[in-house]
């Protein structure tokens, strides 16, 4: 199976650079994965999709302002420093541009001292490990330094931090936003909990790994990058609940479907649980757990339209793909949506 078996033709200009004010104003596209036939919705239709008793699945992560701009001690030359993870020791693995001027012993200083930073560490990857000098609370720091670190396909500047995190975030960690649940308001999920949908909350935390592009030519022989995730008893509690008696589970968005595959056993079955996660779905894969998903429209070749394309057949995600195209949907982070049923 080719990479570029994955591939489509998509204009620049329906990349989405910016939110949409209303967030359930998105539009959607409706798949069913059976027949290939394509409804066009607006967002907050998705209730109508969804059955009393089915059992809807977000992730709750939270987006740390996770990308910081500041000045070498000595030079002054600019450098930028995109956090990755957090160590137990309460050093952080980094990604720091320039790389060449990012020695061990470097130190750097952001917002005119209230943070600094000193290489103690490269990797093989060649990501740092940085350890941080700070008064107070490193997040709330962090909250007035750093700057949402946005995709590299979006250009502009956010104005607005919290239109990069889901109404419902909670749990500090991801350096991207799980993006299919940025549709969501508190009203309309409300509204689906008045119909009788069970909500229920895990934690995967969003690496930067996901924008990294598949550069082998075969899907087999990509590398997967790993990722954190939590699920409590009480989740797995109401997923067992929805599955046993009958209704679907139904995952928002890819980071939340791929936690739901790790943990599941071969009965579709979740337990309390947590880890890290490299789990590579394409198609060949056969799901656990999941039979519908909301989803975003995602990167031609990449890891997450090979998800997708496992889940409902790739000829009829990229005849979906081109009639997106064709009906000039906004693709990507803050594009729209795509249910597939």
């Amino acid at each position: 199976m080719k990479v570029t078996d994955f591939d489509f033709y998509l204009p620049k200009e329906l990349i989405a650079q910016h939110p949409l004010k209303q967030r359930d104003e998105a539009r959607l596209m409706v798949l069913d994965k059976k027949t290939g036939k394509v409804e066009h919705k607006v967002f907050r239709d998705i209730i109508g999709y969804l059955n009393p008793g089915d059992c809807l699945v977000l992730n709750d992560t939270r987006v740390l302002p996770a990308r910081l701009i500041g000045k070498k001690e000595g030079s002054g030359g600019k450098m930028e420093i995109l956090l990755l993870k957090r160590n137990e020791d309460g050093s952080w693995e980094t990604l720091v541009k320039p790389g060449r001027r990012a020695r061990i012993g470097d130190r750097f200083d952001f917002g005119d001292g209230e943070l600094k930073a000193e290489i103690s560490q490269i990797k093989k990857d060649g990501n740092r490990i940085v350890k941080f000098e700070y008064r107070g609370i490193f997040e709330e720091v962090l909250d007035k330094l750093g700057q949402m670190p946005l995709p590299p396909y979006i250009k502009e500047k956010l104005e607005d931090k919290e239109m990069y995190q889901t109404v419902y975030s909670k749990e500090e960690g991801s350096a991207a936003a799980p993006t299919a649940g940025l549709h969501f308001t508190e009203d309309l999920l409300q509204k689906i909990e008045d119909k009788g949908v069970k909500l229920a909350f895990l934690t995967l935390h969003v690496g930067i790994g996901t924008f990294r592009p598949v550069k082998v030519e075969n899907v087999e022989d990509h590398d997967m990058h790993s990722e954190y995730y939590r699920m409590s008893r009480e989740t797995a509690d109401v997923i067992n609940g929805a599955r046993e008696s009958g209704h679907s589970v139904i995952p928002v968005g890819t980071t939340s479907c791929r936690t739901l595959e790790t943990i599941a056993d071969e009965d579709g079955r979740v337990r309390e649980q947590s880890g890290w996660t490299d789990i590579f779905i394409y198609p060949g894969y056969k799901y656990k757990i999941v039979d519908k998903l909301i989803t975003n429209f995602h990167l031609p070749q990449s890891t997450l339209i090979m998800l997708v394309s496992a889940l409902c057949g790739r000829e009829n995600i990229l005849n979906a793909y081109r009639e997106a195209v064709k009906n000039r949907y906004r693709f990507f982070s803050f594009g729209d949506a795509m249910f597939i049923k």
